[in-house]
């Protein structure tokens, strides 16, 4: 049973939100991990054209890099600071992303089935049930479309290199960022997914070298792991 509630992440994060743009503050390994993730994404569905939902955007390091890749997108998040700070940033940089401080079942029960991608990075471990999170992403892509998510794994690896090392040892993110209890093993990502009508095509681990600042992707989901997966169209699809 997690200690930390969701309003607490929200607050948490909330109080990033001034240092989130910073590459070499609070937030470096997602600006180190950001073109490679993607990358990733990009390979898999194509982001040029498709209409994009990412979930959990955070202050828009992803909603960025896509629409940079030709994606148009629209960015969630229920931290209210996260969402100012992606705003003033698409705006100076010039990009037209729209960003909505709304929960994934508000927008849901609206927009059902109207996007072409749904992308929900680095938010699942944060959140009190994050099996509805899945279920909605699930509602929110067309037949055909795909969802992509990523977190850490419930390991003793991802105990020792994203909580002791990257939190307590290098310093690389703030103590307290991610609680043990709440990382999800693929097994449990798979089974929610499989359960709101997704078909997973692939997992993925994503191994990141916090001193040459490098990512890669490879099979085994041992700590940080991707997960891509589809909405069937009824027609074997």
């Amino acid at each position: 049973m997690s200690n930390t509630s969701q309003q607490e992440e929200l607050v948490k994060f909330d109080a990033l939100a001034q240092r989130w743009w910073d590459p070499d503050g609070d937030m470096r390994p997602l600006h180190d991990i950001n073109p490679a993730r993607t990358s990733w994404i990009d390979r898999r569905v194509g982001l040029a054209g498709k209409r994009v939902l990412d979930v959990g955007c955070g202050a828009g390091l992803l909603s960025e890099a896509m629409t940079r890749a030709g994606a148009h997108v629209i960015g969630i998040d229920l931290a209210p600071g996260l969402i100012e700070a992606a705003t003033a940033h698409a705006a100076d940089s010039g990009l037209d992303v729209v960003y909505q401080c709304r929960s994934t079942r508000d927008l849901a029960a609206e927009a059902a089935g109207r996007f072409d991608l749904v992308t929900c990075l680095e938010m699942l471990e944060h959140v009190d049930d994050p099996g509805v999170i899945v279920d909605d992403c699930a509602r929110l892509v067309k037949p055909g479309g795909a969802v992509v998510f990523s977190t850490i794994n419930r390991s003793p690896a991802a105990w020792l290199l994203a909580i002791a090392g990257a939190e307590y040892v290098l310093g690389l993110l703030p103590r307290g960022t991610h609680e043990y209890a709440k990382f999800i093993r693929p097994s449990e990502l798979s089974g929610w997914a499989r359960h709101s009508g997704l078909a997973t095509r692939e997992i993925a681990g994503m191994h990141y070298n916090p001193f040459l600042r490098t990512t890669r992707f490879g099979t085994r989901p041992d700590v940080n792991y991707f997960l891509h997966a589809v909405r069937p169209t009824g027609d074997g699809a």
